[in-house]
């Protein structure tokens, strides 16, 4: 069955989080977010297992979906609606092979060439980005603009996740250029209130999703 992202995907980075990031989760998803990916890249695979087991549990129960950054054994472990993987990960179908067939697997990519490989692959979703200039990663990929989303779109009916730099204002724009869903980290997570900024995303985008409709 076709994946069909939602239109926020929120991306919990523990590095940008003050409060706990179970409380956080927990917000996030009565506010409305459906899909949550936790990310910590500087975890033991010990705490990322536990907390990643823990969020799937709390989350489940409010019909929000838990990807994992990076680690598909862990994934796999926690029976976590998916696994999200980068370009020095373990590939799509490599990723495939320790999840399952039942588990969403969705791949970066930062270049059309690297989208064309991943189009051809069984991952269930693309990222494309970073979109704008993004400060949520200390190296960041060099930034490729809505015209990389505009092209990408023309390869493939699978679903494209936008993401770096996507702001309030900017959201509308991506879901225009031809994007499916926007991935979103400290726009949301270092609002004042995370929760009510969420609620603020899915309106701007259920009115894109309305206007991309007519």
């Amino acid at each position: 069955m076709r994946v069909v992202p939602p239109r926020l995907y929120v991306i919990l980075d523990a590095t940008l989080l003050d409060n706990s990031l179970h409380d956080c989760a927990r917000d996030l998803a009565a506010a409305g977010v459906r899909w949550l990916q936790y990310r910590d890249k500087s975890a033991a695979a010990r705490d990322l297992l536990e907390t990643s087991r823990k969020l799937v549990s709390s989350l489940s129960p409010c019909g929000t979906s838990l990807i994992v950054n990076d680690r598909p054994d862990i994934a796999a472990l926690t029976r976590a609606a998916g696994v999200h993987v980068g370009q020095e990960d373990l590939d799509a179908e490599q990723t495939r092979g320790v999840v399952g067939r039942e588990m969403w697997v969705g791949v970066s990519t930062h270049t059309l060439e690297q989208f064309r490989r991943a189009a051809a692959t069984s991952a269930d979703y693309i990222a494309v980005g970073p979109i704008f200039a993004t400060t949520s990663k200390t190296n960041p990929d060099p930034v490729v603009g809505l015209e990389l989303i505009r092209q990408a779109r023309l390869l493939t009916d699978k679903p494209i996740v936008a993401i770096g730099g996507i702001t309030l204002e900017r959201a509308a724009s991506v879901i225009a250029a031809g994007a499916d869903s926007v991935a979103v980290i400290r726009d949301v997570l270092c609002a004042a209130k995370p929760a009510e900024q969420a609620r603020r995303y899915l309106e701007t985008l259920d009115a894109a999703n309305h206007a991309a409709a007519v």
